[in-house]
């Protein structure tokens, strides 16, 4: 299955920057997580595509695809120099490896990428010592990003004189009560409020009171942004002020992995070797944190019934194998400790393997063929793993909510089932379908490359914020000279 070790040991040493980059790059998640493309503002990337065919042929050299867009990519003034020298404050409240704040660390080194003076605030730290709170800040100060504690008269300066405050989540509102006090009415006009959660309990007063005040709303995706405006105005008697949809993006990071065939051939026998899986077997994955609202019980229940499925009709496939990349092997929670025994119990234990939850997402990505979005209830608010999938050339299995129904096109990209139990055999029958018909599973993975290509790219999400940016910037400046 995989190279002798003098093959890996001399590959390991020519892909080394490479492997670093892969490993210990911000994905979210991403995790995943995180990071982002406005359908309200699109932007065809056809032109940019047709201007880099142009280019390759003028020169009569062989340039791919790949190389020949990122040239034309560097060739174009970044979206967001207007931000040079502007002094933001980012609140977040938490520092983790979940979606939010890992979306709002990207957003502060594109933003001093060009220039800007980032400032950041944690609203709420653990009182004992945290290695992820301790790490991501460190890669934080590492990138020139300050990091502030969230309480005291430095936070209170910093929001006064800012230009730009972008709050991180509807949880963050209450950081504007409890520190900045009778300043509240001063710094509003400046807020930006992203958003990203899809459940009801997020809709009280304590934390987004303010938010029809503010400058603006961002949010991952349109159906996130109609449940917002419908549950604010039903159940709280406010109303949502300008609000701005932001799908999110993959980072160049991600894409030149995706796009290397002898990292991703590297980085796949990696894994295969380490899950005791074979070359000629097919890998679906669930990658997100281990919890029910992800979904991973009724993917198990589904990729079982896959399983009976095959046998009963004797279908001629590879072995199956699923994959739960997010499992927390210290925490053992009860639900996972469910999942665990449905495997036991099932005696599917050979063809279930469980990962423990990283940032580093690309490995796997490589190493699968087909993921999952399994998330339950009003689904994902966008689901960055699922264009990280996309740009690996995976086709995606994913449930009919949230912002995964504005990224797969079901049929074409993927195919979509049912949220609950209603969507375990649905789920099953997709899972037997894409083993069975080699060629669909492969055409709907081109398919899902061309889609991030066309609209979820860090460029064009860079574009699509700093449309965002100068509107509440304008806003901002149109207040202070009220």
């Amino acid at each position: 299955m995989g190279k002798s070790p003098g093959a890996w040991t001399g590959m390991r040493k020519k892909r080394w920057p490479l492997m670093i980059l892969v490993l210990f790059s911000l994905s979210t998640a991403t995790v995943f997580f995180i990071r982002s493309a406005f359908d309200s503002c699109s932007i065809s990337s056809s032109s940019e595509a047709s201007s880099s065919r142009r280019f390759s042929e003028e020169k009569g050299t062989e340039i791919t695809d790949a190389e020949a867009s990122k040239t034309a990519q560097s060739l174009k003034p970044n979206p967001l120099d207007f931000m040079k020298s502007k002094l933001v404050l980012l609140v977040s409240h938490e520092l983790s490896l979940s979606g939010g704040p890992l979306l709002l660390m990207e957003l502060a080194f594109l933003l001093r990428g060009v220039g800007a003076e980032v400032v950041w605030i944690t609203n709420q730290k653990p009182t004992e010592s945290d290695e992820v709170i301790y790490s991501l800040e460190y890669k934080m100060l590492n990138r020139g990003v300050q990091v502030f504690s969230a309480k005291g008269q430095k936070a209170i300066d910093t929001a006064l004189k800012a230009d730009l405050v972008v709050l991180n989540t509807a949880v963050a509102g209450k950081w504007l009560d409890a520190v900045l006090k009778e300043n509240v009415p001063h710094v509003l006009p400046k807020v930006l409020w992203w958003i990203h959660e899809m459940r009801g309990h997020y809709f009280t007063l304590e934390y987004v009171k303010h938010l029809p005040f503010v400058a603006g709303a961002m949010i991952d995706s349109h159906t996130t942004a109609e449940y917002w405006k419908t549950r604010t105005q039903e159940r709280l008697g406010i109303k949502m002020p300008d609000t701005y949809v932001v799908h999110l993006g993959n980072s160049k990071e991600l894409m030149e992995v995706a796009e290397d065939r002898v990292a991703k051939r590297v980085l796949r026998e990696h894994v295969w070797e380490s899950l005791g899986v074979r070359n000629e077997d097919l890998l679906f994955a669930l990658i997100n944190s281990v919890s029910r609202g992800k979904g991973q019980d009724l993917f198990l229940r589904a990729f079982h019934e896959s399983l009976q499925l095959i046998q009963e009709k004797k279908l001629q496939v590879p072995s199956l194998h699923a994959v739960i990349v997010g499992s927390d092997m210290n925490a053992q929670t009860k639900f996972e400790t469910e999942l665990r025994n449905f495997v036991l119990e099932k005696k599917i234990h050979d063809h279930v393997h469980f990962v423990n939850k990283t940032l580093a997402v690309a490995p796997y990505l490589a190493s699968i063929d087909v993921l999952v979005q399994n998330s339950q209830a009003r689904g994902e608010c966008f689901g960055r793993i699922t264009i990280e999938a996309m740009a690996f050339q995976l086709p995606v299995l994913g449930t009919a909510a949230g912002g995964t129904m504005e990224i797969v096109v079901n049929g074409t990209t993927g195919l979509l089932h049912p949220i609950g139990k209603e969507g375990v055999t649905p789920l099953a029958n997709n899972i037997v379908k894409l083993a069975t018909h080699v060629e669909k599973r492969l055409t709907m993975g081109k398919k899902g490359y061309e889609r991030v290509k066309e609209r979820f790219l860090e460029h064009h999400m860079s574009e699509r914020i700093a449309f965002v940016l100068k509107e509440v910037l304008r806003k901002a400046k149109s207040h202070s000279h009220s």
